[in-house]
């Protein structure tokens, strides 16, 4: 099936391009002013908003080349605004703003395109906010909500928004993408891909780092070692640690490069002094960092949490005879041996430990905390 360029990031989502093309093609006859876009880490909420936006500023419907969908994909048109928080939490200030900017209105588009990405970190008092504008909507005004799924936002935006449901790009889509773009070995690209479970920065990480694909084997090991209580402690804290040392590894480079430019742009040589006028400014840059390494230490161990479920999924797969493809087919001697030695009733409550871990990490309970209690209930009866 034939798209027109600005979907083409959009990997194995013909249904969802679909019906955002029909949109875009039936926009003079009445545009819903409201849009949910769901799918699961990695399944490119951020990119089908972004091209969704492009083609309903494009004169052509997103030709991906006009200068229109040039400054849409540079992030830099006017009539595009994007709230992509690095906070846990997107604050109430935030959404705010956004929805005191949203009565401008478009200045060189006939539309004005708001996106939220990650729409589900907004807390109740935000999205409430939010309602209000949707409820009573400004003409000429596009929202575009990102979210893992519709339970994420509350009912009352959900009955107000066009809803577009993005599926997990297959293992082979992925590595596929991987082999052409990247540049990756065919059996590497294949391997990181299916461990990645769909998600396409992940794959793309684990392709291309060695310290990020022995972090992940090391967590998997680590759990199938777990055989005591002080184990347990120990195991939970390494976790903790290689959660950490991922979150560094995403953020030091960054921290550098968004600092220097800071200081050139202040116009302070490298290792200078910073004038007292100006030391706001840095205190700002570097509480936002801060910030934005809270929340990659979450998701962070939020990974952790996913890749063990990958791994005793495998185990249940291997118990119950199913005929379905390992996510850790480079582990799959160790978890023959699990399978062999636990029951599927067993494994199933390992995989409830692993769901509730998930939801107390989302609701701010002390990481270590979790990782202890998680790591008891993961051990291997003796």
């Amino acid at each position: 099936m034939e798209f027109e360029p600005v979907w083409s990031e959009l990997l194995g989502q013909p249904e969802a391009v679909s019906q955002l093309r029909l949109a875009v093609a039936n926009k003079d006859s009445g545009l819903q002013h409201a849009w949910l876009i769901t799918g699961p880490p990695g399944s490119g909420r951020s990119n089908a908003a972004a091209a969704f936006a492009a083609a309903l500023l494009c004169e052509a419907g997103g030709c991906g080349d006009c200068k229109s969908c040039r400054m849409v994909s540079l992030g830099s048109h006017p009539d595009v605004t994007v709230l992509a928080t690095e906070k846990v939490i997107i604050s109430i200030e935030e959404i705010r703003n956004l929805v005191a900017a949203s009565y401008f209105g478009g200045s060189i588009s006939k539309y004005q395109i708001m996106i939220i990405e990650d729409a589900d970190r907004m807390a109740e008092r935000s999205s409430n906010v939010l309602l209000k504008t949707l409820e009573e909507p400004p003409a000429g005004t596009i929202w575009i909500l990102c979210a893992p799924s519709e339970a994420d936002m509350l009912p009352t935006i959900r009955s107000r928004v066009r809803r577009v449901a993005l599926k997990q790009p297959s293992s082979q889509t992925v590595a596929d993408l991987l082999v052409a773009r990247d540049r990756v070995n065919p059996s590497l690209a294949l391997q990181v891909a299916a461990e990645a479970q769909g998600h396409i920065g992940m794959a793309l990480r684990l392709a291309t780092s060695t310290d990020a694909r022995a972090r992940r084997k090391e967590t998997l090991m680590a759990a199938m070692q777990i055989d005591s209580i002080p184990k347990a402690m120990f195991t939970a804290e390494r976790w903790l640690e290689l959660a950490r040392k991922d979150a560094d590894a995403l953020t030091a480079e960054r921290d550098t490069e968004e600092k220097t430019a800071l200081l050139a742009t202040l116009g302070i040589p490298e290792g200078g002094t910073v004038p007292p006028a100006l030391r706001a400014d840095v205190k700002v840059l570097e509480e936002g960092q801060k910030r934005r390494a809270t929340r990659s230490l979450r998701d962070g161990i939020d990974r952790i949490l996913v890749d063990l479920m990958s791994l005793y999924r495998d185990v249940l797969i291997v118990q119950l005879g199913a005929e379905a493809e390992l996510v850790n087919a480079d582990l799959k001697g160790q978890i023959e041996e699990l399978a062999a030695t636990s029951t599927a009733s067993e494994v199933i409550t390992k995989l409830e430990a692993l769901a509730q871990a998930r939801v107390r990490i989302s609701s701010n309970v002390r990481d270590l905390m979790v990782l202890e209690s998680l790591a008891v209930a993961l051990r291997r009866k003796k």
